[in-house]
């Protein structure tokens, strides 16, 4: 529709530079924001340099810092051949600042780029005014600051960059419909999958959309399909030089044999698309689609029902609209003035059609969670963009409307910037942490386990440099099991488990068999780890041969998820439709005294003087009241009061300031008993660092 075009505006290289160099700067100032505010506080750096603020960046980090070292041991997961650590260890050499300077600021440096392919896809419409505007926007918008911000180093400094990139390549083939405009399409798939493999469903969206738009409006254009088959070249499964010379031997057929080109181009396309399926097909996108969409709380292994993490992760759930809104676009109003803009911009110019994946996986956040949104930001920011550029054009005085332009813009730019300024995320550990974790370090071997829970399993790598039972990646139902039942059962238990986890881990590797719970029933041929447990506590089977030594690493910040590491063991492995009534488990940071109360939140409440807890309208007997805190030498002291013979335990950690409400389930848990009470069991386990913040136990089974 010609009413919703704009008049086109050619604009120069140098002026086209210029746009790029001042949205770059913009989005890099936006990101120098969070450096300031952390620059002087000292528990949050390490080797005089922020650290990082995502926990998978340093899966990366040891990745690099192995690739660098020239060293790592086998079966530790260390990511040698990630792209983003071959990328940052490459940098490291060229690039004269420390390490951790590098991975900290490589985001935003990095992330930044978003504004070339945005601006670039406007001018190719001779719409630059438009790209300049989204490109603003989009660079500071909230889940795409979240995921790029500076520490934050990850693969998303480039998975959205990358796609973009390859649309541009699309719709330059579509507006000139030259073949030289071919190979750069294959070119920057194979890059953007390299990088990013989980990005294959949105490349394989892309293709779809392409094949249908030329099908729609190109039906006769030989060339059309020529870029669908470029496309499918640069997403299929195989190496990505190997993509990269299937792609220059067709080329070349192309220019060289343009006679041919007609008479075996079908087969040609024929082939590559059986080679697709051949290679992978539509399998990676269906086990992507059962993780995030059809995603169910029970996932069975061999068997054996165990829990999936993806419903308890809060970027795999369902969001408000308003979150939704504010994360692609950075207020209601803009996403909706976004969304109305997209679609009249799709009408008025064709081949931003191509941009319709990234709507499409932007929305099933509303469904598979908040992570999803980031992808729907560019097309929500061109959308607006446009209305700006459309109701300003009538507008006769070119300088007044400029004035509008920059007024408007603000306007919408403004609710990121403050989302900016709050959020102030913190490092992932504070120096004292990583201080503990340096020192266990020093007194672990690299072959030796660290047992914890998923989140912290990075950072022991990085900083321990040791192996790790579960971790970020590493964490599906099958091995989040012994570590949610090392930390969660009484001690001896613990103890058993750990032995067993890590030693069948160990030969799950050399056999192939990663189904470690699997294979460690079928060997003492059971089918209930309780039982397990009763047989080894009676010494009538043995424990595996220690091949190496394994600790135990308890920290404070476990606490705040406590109850979900627990959801992970405490269920019926064989049965997943015997519901399980959850232990009890509370913790209060915000209390009152009120002299005959203790108000604790959620409408629980300590009655003194009856020597109760109140939960909502129940009354429940106070079993044990303990009072935990360090003394003046940061030696810790412990108070008993029994009570009752039944009920709930109450633990002031005054030195924390905090309460727990727990019922004997928890109380007697590894964690509890071994992190705030410091009770051990000589026999099963030696303290090796007691920090207030985190601590140490060495298994000596």
């Amino acid at each position: 529709m010609d009413i919703l075009k704009l008049p086109k505006k050619h604009v120069g290289i140098k002026l086209t530079l210029l746009l790029i160099i001042t949205a770059y700067i913009f989005s890099l100032s936006m990101r120098f924001i969070w450096v300031s505010e952390f620059q002087g506080v000292k528990q949050f750096k390490y080797n005089n340099e922020l650290m990082i603020n995502t926990n998978d960046g340093y899966f990366f980090a040891e990745g690099a810092r192995d690739i660098l070292k020239g060293d790592h041991q086998p079966n530790d997961l260390s990511p040698i051949n990630e792209p983003i650590s071959l990328l940052t260890a490459w940098l490291s050499k060229i690039i004269p600042v420390h390490f951790e300077t590098l991975i900290l600021y490589m985001p935003s440096f990095i992330g930044s780029f978003i504004i070339i392919p945005i601006i670039l896809i406007g001018r190719t419409l001779g719409q630059t005014g438009i790209g300049f505007i989204a490109a603003l926007l989009a660079s500071i918008t909230h889940s795409y600051y979240n995921r790029t911000m500076t520490g934050y180093y990850d693969t998303d400094m480039l998975t959205i960059v990358l796609p973009l990139f390859a649309i541009y390549a699309i719709i330059l083939a579509i507006t000139h419909q030259r073949n030289r405009f071919l190979l750069p399409i294959t070119l920057t798939f194979a890059i953007t999958q390299w990088w990013y493999p989980q990005s294959y469903s949105l490349n394989t969206a892309i293709l779809v959309t392409t094949l249908l738009y030329a099908l729609l409006f190109e039906r006769r254009n030989h060339y059309f399909y020529k870029i669908s088959l470029f496309i499918i070249i640069g997403i299929l499964s195989l190496p990505i030089w190997t993509k990269i010379a299937i792609a220059l031997a067709i080329f070349t057929f192309f220019h060289y044999k343009p006679a041919l080109d007609q008479k075996w181009f079908w087969g040609l396309f024929i082939a590559i698309v059986s080679l697709y399926f051949f290679t992978g097909g539509i399998d990676p996108i269906w086990g992507q689609l059962k993780g995030y969409v059809f995603r169910e709380s029970i996932s069975d292994n061999s068997g054996l029902h165990f829990y999936n993490v993806a419903q308890t992760v809060r970027e795999a759930g369902n969001i408000p609209f308003n979150v939704f809104a504010e994360r692609i676009s950075g207020h209601p109003i803009t996403f909706v003035l976004g969304l109305l803009g997209y679609g009249a911009a799709i009408i008025a110019y064709r081949p931003l059609l191509i941009t319709l994946p990234l709507v499409g996986l932007g929305f099933i956040a509303m469904n598979a969670g908040l992570r999803f949104t980031i992808y729907a930001v560019v097309p929500m920011a061109i959308g607006f963009a446009y209305v700006l550029m459309l109701i300003t054009r009538p507008i006769e005085k070119e300088w007044f409307r400029v004035i509008v332009l920059v007024v408007f813009s603000g306007v919408a730019l403004y609710p990121n910037y403050l989302h900016i300024r709050e959020y102030m995320t913190p490092t992932v550990f504070t120096a004292k942490e990583v201080s503990v974790l340096e020192k266990l370090g020093t007194l672990s071997n690299k072959e030796d386990y660290v047992i914890s829970w998923w989140d912290y399993g990075y950072p022991i790598r990085y900083y321990s440099d040791v192996k790790t039972l579960v971790d970020g990646g590493k964490h599906s139902g099958d091995v989040n099991y012994p570590a949610s039942f090392v930390l969660t059962q009484p001690q001896q238990n613990a103890a058993f488990m750990a032995r067993l986890s890590v030693e069948y881990t160990e030969n799950g590797y050399q056999n192939n068999k990663p189904e470690i719970i699997a294979e460690i029933l079928k060997t003492y041929k059971t089918d209930s780890v309780d039982d397990l447990m009763v047989h080894l506590q009676l010494n009538s089977v043995p424990l595996p041969k220690p091949t190496r030594d394994i600790y135990l690493y308890l920290p404070l910040r476990m606490m705040d998820i406590f109850p979900t590491v627990t959801l992970f063991s405490y269920l019926d492995l064989k049965n997943p439709d015997n519901t399980m009534q959850q232990p009890f488990f509370y913790m209060s940071q915000q209390f009152q005294d009120t002299g005959k109360t203790v108000e604790l939140g959620n409408g629980l409440s300590i009655i003194k003087e009856k020597n109760i807890l109140k939960l909502g309208t129940q009354e429940v007997p106070i079993k044990s009241f303990y009072q935990i805190g360090y003394d003046q030498h940061q030696k810790l002291q412990v108070d008993q009061q029994q009570f009752a013979s039944e009920g709930l335990n109450i633990i002031f950690m005054g030195s924390y300031g905090r309460f727990l409400i727990l019922d004997d389930f928890y109380l007697n848990s590894s964690y509890i008993q071994m992190f705030v009470f410091e009770r051990y069991d000589p026999k099963l386990f030696e303290p090796i660092i007691l920090d207030p913040l985190s601590k140490v136990y060495k298994l000596k089974v």
